[in-house]
């Protein structure tokens, strides 16, 4: 072995890592967050997070981008600990099926179809087929479906790669020599554990054991110990993630850590027994490359039913380890960055927070209308809260989705992004009217002014009109229902027409002294404010509209509305006229 051996060793290893890096990307942009959400619905069933985190592992293709996930979600205040610790034993069974792929290298066979199974066979077709889609390919889906294939035969090829690199060892005494040092199980732990620490992956240190295995110089002795030991070396990824995050979020880590600790002082007492206690011969043969990916299942999937049953007493091991002081306060922030690394899950929670704000601003809205009718000094305060967390999530929610638009992300992704960005200054603008609201509430309770009982009349049933274009506004996102979002508009109109009505009508009132002149300037900014708010409305239901065409240009959907192209909308607009009647309000 010569020193261009170590460079396409080194090649084959870089090849590896890239393609399971693309592989992976794409593969999270193909789900779109779809199998990660799932993780927030997750109840206390423990087979159920087992299930997830293998299935979501097998997606990802990382076990240890799943922890760093889920120190985000725990972080973020999402999840709770306790939901991590089965998504976690999940995640170390679901990586084992890389190594079953890689295994297929050793294949031998005459056999047409079972040479096929070959990854130097099959990779060159995949190869094609994923190249041909991401050059012909129109839509995002499909040519990022191209890039999971191109990415897997890259992966295939560095495997290769290396295989071809340490092939010459089988006949050097020198690599005979060193590999003593594997004899000693211990010292076999900690170089899979220090090798897999530095590369960061698991799966690229059980294919280079994996090629190194097809020298016919790798014992079941080496293998094994250092089969644990990667499982140790994967937790670095998940430690180095938990720096500056909270005691609960850096209890993850612990717990994945504690896993696999513990995983492999179980394996090394039963290893020890086997190989010193009972003395089995085959502990000295030759391992292949399937009986490595075979060993790598056993051992997770051996201490994964072990630990099951004490997945709590793994949770208090990790409160132990990282304690509570009774000065320090577990804080969690909106939306933690490491959710960056799973773009369509933090989409997926960035529209949550979104709802959240479309719920709040309907509420404070309404209760600001209320005060008018029963002023309330506690409703007020409420208000005010409301409206600081308004504040507080739109400028979160802006920062972090200007950050996540730079990610890879799908086009739907892409779309409901800036869906998001648009509809957060809406809601934020209807909570800012909702302070404006309740500040003449305040006025005209402290002045012991009211409006007369006509204009009482008039304003509920532009009360009830507002109610319902929020409903019907925060439904319209909620669902992404272009269905429900065409109702907004004809409201709106009908909303306009109303502040105007109302307001013509309450200066006759003023001019044949029926209502006190002071009481017009409170009465004009009301007015405004309903105005304003339904206005935000309309922008929001548009938004919703335009998202599903892929376009922002509400210029033109307004436009053709206003010149009568939209036959829907007059037939809305007809039935929201009749329903909000200022006349049969009298």
């Amino acid at each position: 072995m010569d020193i261009y051996s170590v460079f396409t060793l080194c090649g084959g290893l870089a090849f590896f890592l890239f393609g399971m890096h693309i592989m992976s990307g794409s593969l999270e942009k193909v789900a779109g967050g779809k199998l990660q959400a799932v993780l927030k619905k997750m109840t206390s069933n423990r087979f159920k997070s087992l299930l997830l985190g293998a299935v979501i592992t097998i997606a990802i293709q990382s076990s240890s981008a799943l922890t760093v996930m889920l120190v985000g979600l725990v972080n973020s205040g999402i999840l709770g600990l306790g939901q991590t610790v089965y998504v976690i034993m999940g995640s170390n069974v679901g990586t084992t099926l890389t190594a079953w792929i890689l295994s297929l290298s050793g294949i031998e066979s005459d056999n047409f179809i079972i040479s096929m199974l070959k990854p130097e066979n099959f990779s060159p077709i995949i190869a094609l087929v994923g190249v041909i889609l991401i050059m012909g390919a129109k839509s995002q889906k499909k040519k990022d479906v191209g890039t999971i294939f191109a990415g897997f035969a890259v992966l295939m090829y560095g495997m290769e790669f290396m295989k071809e690199a340490v092939s010459p060892l089988a006949e050097m005494p020198q690599f005979t020599k060193m590999l003593t040092a594997f004899n000693n199980p211990f010292v076999a732990v900690i170089i899979g554990a220090v090798f897999t620490g530095i590369i960061q992956s698991s799966a690229a240190s059980v294919g280079v054991l994996q090629a190194l295995s097809l020298t016919g110089q790798i014992s079941y002795g080496m293998a094994i110990p250092i089969i644990m030991g990667q499982n140790i070396g994967t937790c670095v990824t998940a430690l180095l993630s938990s720096i500056g995050v909270n005691k609960n979020a850096k209890r993850v880590s612990v717990i994945h850590v504690s896993f696999n600790l513990i995983g492999t002082f179980i394996g090394m007492i039963v290893y020890c027994i086997c190989h010193y206690v009972l003395g089995l011969k085959v502990i000295d043969t030759a391992i292949t490359p399937v009986m490595i990916a075979v060993f790598h299942s056993i051992f997770n999937v051996a201490t994964t039913i072990i630990l099951l049953p004490f997945g709590k007493i793994i949770v208090k091991l990790a409160e132990h380890v990282i304690k509570d002081r009774s000065e320090d306060e577990i804080k969690s922030v909106l939306l933690d960055e490491r959710l960056l690394l799973s773009p369509g899950l933090a989409v997926d929670e960035c529209r949550e927070k979104t709802i959240e704000m479309a719920n709040l601003a309907r509420e404070s809205f309404m209760d600001s209308l209320g005060l008018f009718e029963k002023y309330d000094e506690d409703v007020k305060k409420e208000i005010y809260k409301m409206e600081e967390r308004l504040d507080y999530l739109e400028d979160n929610l802006d920062t972090f989705l200007i950050h996540l638009s730079g990610k890879e992300i799908s086009d739907s992704d892409s779309n409901e992004i800036s869906e998001m960005l648009h509809a957060i200054n809406d809601f934020e603008r209807i909570g800012d009217h909702a302070i404006n609201t309740a500040k003449l509430a305040k006025s005209m309770h402290e002045e012991k002014r009211e409006f007369s009982d006509t204009a009482k009349h008039e304003l509920k049933v532009l009360k009830n009109a507002l109610s319902e274009i929020l409903d019907i506004t925060v439904e319209c996102f909620k669902k992404e229902d272009t269905k429900i979002a065409y109702k907004v508009e004809p409201l709106e109109q009908v909303i306009d027409d109303l502040t105007k009505d109302i307001k013509n009508r309450h200066i006759a009132r003023l001019q044949t002294g029926e209502c006190d002149g002071e009481l017009g300037i409170f009465m004009t900014d009301l007015l405004t404010n309903c105005e304003r708010v339904s206005d935000h409305c309309s922008n929001v239901g548009v938004c919703v509209i335009q998202t599903r065409y892929s376009s922002f240009e509400t210029h033109g959907y307004l436009n053709d509305i206003k010149k009568g192209r939209e036959p829907a909308f007059v037939g809305e607009f007809t039935m929201f006229k009749e329903k909000y009647n200022l006349d049969d309000a009298s």
